[in-house]
């Protein structure tokens, strides 16, 4: 039982060192101060969202460059390349090979569309691929969406 115990352990630590691990991490410390009741809405489009929360984008973002890159022209890699994904179908990027799920979705990705798959991509889109690297905390995920807002030409 207990090797079995360590086994699991072992796993799960390999499990989510893939989902944003790269030998040049930054950690990235952020305190918001709001008043109570305040909250942070998923931004509009990339011109309404304020740099910071783009910044803070960003900053978070690094947890799933272990999978995905967000740079115009470059490659896929684990995941698909996420620059321009706001505005794109699911699924329409020749260089990855998407689930059937996924490419059958219908999904045109905007905000509210990335926030309900990135909260819960297996909830989002039964059958997809991407199984580890959904983010539970709104605010983080609000910021991932506002700077994927900001990338494109």
């Amino acid at each position: 039982m207990r090797k079995q115990a360590f086994f699991g352990a072992g796993l799960l630590t390999i499990m989510l060192g893939a989902c944003g691990g790269s030998a040049e991490q930054t950690v990235v410390e952020q305190i918001v101060v709001r008043d109570r009741g305040e909250t942070t809405p998923v931004a509009a489009s990339a011109g309404d969202a304020p740099a910071d929360l783009i910044a803070a984008g960003e900053a978070a973002f690094a947890m799933c460059t272990g999978c995905h890159v967000a740079e115009s022209g470059e490659a896929s890699m684990a995941g698909p390349n996420l620059y321009g994904v706001v505005g794109r179908p699911a699924g329409s990027l020749d260089d990855f090979a998407y689930s059937e799920a996924l490419a059958g979705s219908g999904i045109t990705w905007d905000a509210a569309q990335l926030d309900r798959y990135i909260a819960d991509p297996t909830a989002a889109v039964s059958g997809t691929i991407m199984s580890v690297g959904a983010v539970q905390d709104d605010e983080r995920r609000a910021a991932i969406i506002a700077y994927l807002e900001s990338l494109s030409e």
